[in-house]
């Protein structure tokens, strides 16, 4: 992940240690290798189905966020040198790539909160489904249960958000150049999963870097059955390996969480809508200039749009320490900034213009069967608008440095945080509030009837998509419950997937039964849960249980269920949506 930051150019200063100098390592991405991804606009995959959803009104103010970005293997200066001539697009502008990605889960992101808001056009829609490509969700062997619902019925969501650096197209080749790679298998180079609660009252994004070194698990290729056996490598490579149902595989086996859908975008979808909102504004410490990238600003605040906009969304070098780190941050910055510019009302008006844009995102985005229609992509859209922008919250995955560098991976304890607190429905803004009907009427502690009398049902959850499940795991768990008081305990041979162990219950009235159960195994109460999908308490032993009889108890779940269980680390660097006053640190080396 090596980046020549001292390749750029006028305003570059070397006063300040570079990317290189920490240990980003660019060099898989020079213009000869054929992995160039810095080009990718996946960020912007969600944002183009926001378009397509509003083409009746707000699509447009979406187009910010998916505006193109062709960002190479430097991410920023690629897409710099795209932005400026469109028509150099020989293989050496292929660093553009990495800037794009970011600007697509922007717009896919933007688009989605905007989706609600479209009211016109419905008519229209029709021709638009004809644009849309779909594809599978998964394609491991295994895939993860769904999420439960909670007492109320309602269940979160979970959508998975890809920018991809493809050059399939005479378009997107114009747009991300290296014309040398329009053969080449594209890679997801952005990468945003977003949670939407249950009741709707909070939403939590994590992104994570392009080079995050992980499993990517076997995977069948749809189209032409092709399998992709299991391996250790980049995730954004995952794409290669049969298309987005890889990378949704990859994210299930990363994170434990389930994916209910996936949106993914490409260049020509996020150039379309670069001027749809007529502005975003935004931040930054100090006077910035990257050649590479084309991005000039004053110290403080300015409102960018067009080609500036694309150039906020894809310099690298620009901010931070160089690296897709800091163009991170600077895209949650700008992505927040665009929902509370399309919250406060701004609204394209044009219909001829709408439509037209509607026509480039409709034809630049991909999404899963189960939301393969514009209706769907519009009444989701409805759904997410609910949110609150004071309600939203953008992390990064925690991450460090692998190898010298060369790569990154989660941070050991506290990814693994923030992916047990988007499990368990929590908010990374740590607001959840108790629920008013739970001060009225207060859930018993104690069980309802003596132990012999409460039903238990127990469920092996423990396979993987890289993990057989224990065999034999439910019963010997009900044969302990058994032997401890339960004798209504029995084991469902229905095989589940699920990262945590977890107890729910059908009624308030079984609470305390619940919690009976879970103190006899030793599962903390956090892990006891309310649900509306079960009709009676139901132990399910996650992949975190594969062995023993007594839950195991580590530095986190060997705690009763604090405050701290559900506090986001700050590594996850998190930026809440109305945050008016955030600003980009400038990087030392780009400033005039």
């Amino acid at each position: 992940m090596r980046h020549n930051s001292t390749r750029g150019g006028r305003g570059a200063r070397r006063s300040a240690p570079t990317a290189a100098d920490r240990g980003w390592d660019e060099s898989l991405y020079e213009e000869q290798s054929p992995r160039r991804r810095e080009g990718s606009l996946g960020s912007v995959g969600p944002g183009a189905q926001a378009v397509r959803r509003a083409v009746g009104q707000d699509v447009p103010q979406d187009s910010p966020h998916g505006i193109p970005q062709h960002g190479p293997p430097d991410g920023g200066d690629a897409g710099q040198d795209r932005n400026k001539n469109v028509v150099e697009e020989k293989g050496r502008r292929r660093r553009p790539r990495r800037k794009r990605r970011v600007l697509r889960w922007f717009v896919i992101i933007l688009a989605l909160l905007i989706l609600g808001t479209a009211g016109a056009g419905y008519l229209y829609y029709r021709h638009l489904n004809g644009n849309l490509g779909k594809d599978e969700l998964n394609l491991g062997d295994q895939k993860l249960d769904k999420s439960d619902p909670n007492a109320a019925g309602q269940t979160p969501m979970n959508i998975l958000l890809l920018g991809s650096d493809s050059r399939a197209s005479k378009e997107n080749v114009k747009l991300g150049g290296s014309k040398g790679d329009r053969e080449r298998p594209p890679l997801a180079d952005v990468q945003m999963l977003l949670h939407v609660s249950a009741d709707r009252s909070n939403m939590s994004v994590i992104s994570v870097p392009r080079d995050t070194r992980t499993t990517i698990p076997k995977c069948t290729d749809p189209d032409d059955g092709k399998v992709y056996p299991e391996t250790t490598d980049r995730i954004n490579t995952s794409l290669q390996h049969g298309g987005p149902g890889c990378t949704v595989a990859t994210w299930e086996e990363m994170t434990g969480i389930p994916v209910d859908h996936f949106m993914m975008i490409d260049f020509a979808g996020v150039v379309s809508m670069a001027d749809a909102v007529g502005g975003v504004p935004v931040c930054v410490n100090n006077n910035v200039n990257d050649p590479r990238s084309k991005l000039k600003l004053k110290k403080g605040s300015s409102t960018i749009q067009g080609e500036q906009a694309l150039s906020w969304l894809r310099t690298r070098h620009g901010f931070g320490d160089g690296t897709d780190i800091g163009r991170a941050k600077a895209q949650h910055m700008y992505m927040n900034s665009m929902v509370r510019q399309l919250k406060s009302g701004t609204k394209l008006t044009d219909p001829g213009k709408l439509r037209g844009l509607a026509e480039a995102a409709t034809k630049a985005l991909t999404v899963d069967k189960n939301i393969g229609t514009v209706k769907k992509l519009y009444d989701l859209g409805n759904d997410l608008k609910r949110v609150p922008t004071k309600r939203i919250t953008m992390t990064t995955m925690p991450w460090e440095y692998a190898e010298g560098g060369a790569y990154v991976v989660p941070k050991e304890g506290d990814a693994d945080q923030v992916f047990s607190l988007m499990r368990r429905d929590v908010a990374l803004d740590g607001k959840d509030k108790k629920k008013p009907e739970a001060e009225k009427s207060p859930e018993p502690t104690e069980p309802s009837q003596p132990k012999a009398n409460i039903p238990v049902r127990v469920m092996n959850g423990t396979g993987t998509s890289l993990q057989r499940p224990v065999d034999g795991r439910a019963g010997a768990i009900a044969a302990l419950l058994t032997r401890k008081g339960f004798s209504q305990a029995a084991s469902d041979s229905t095989l589940k997937s699920q990262a945590d162990s977890t107890i729910t219950y059908a009624s308030e009235q079984q609470k305390g039964d619940a919690l009976a159960v879970a103190k006899s195994v030793g599962i903390p109460e956090r892990l006891v849960k309310h649900s509306s999908a079960v009709d009676r308490v139901t132990l399910v032993i996650g992949t975190d249980w594969r062995e023993g009889e007594i839950y195991p108890k580590g530095d986190k779940d060997g705690k009763s269920g604090g405050e701290e269980d559900d506090k986001t680390p700050d590594s996850a660097d998190a930026l809440n949506g109305n945050d008016k006053k955030a600003c980009m640190k400038v990087n030392p080396n780009y400033t005039w």
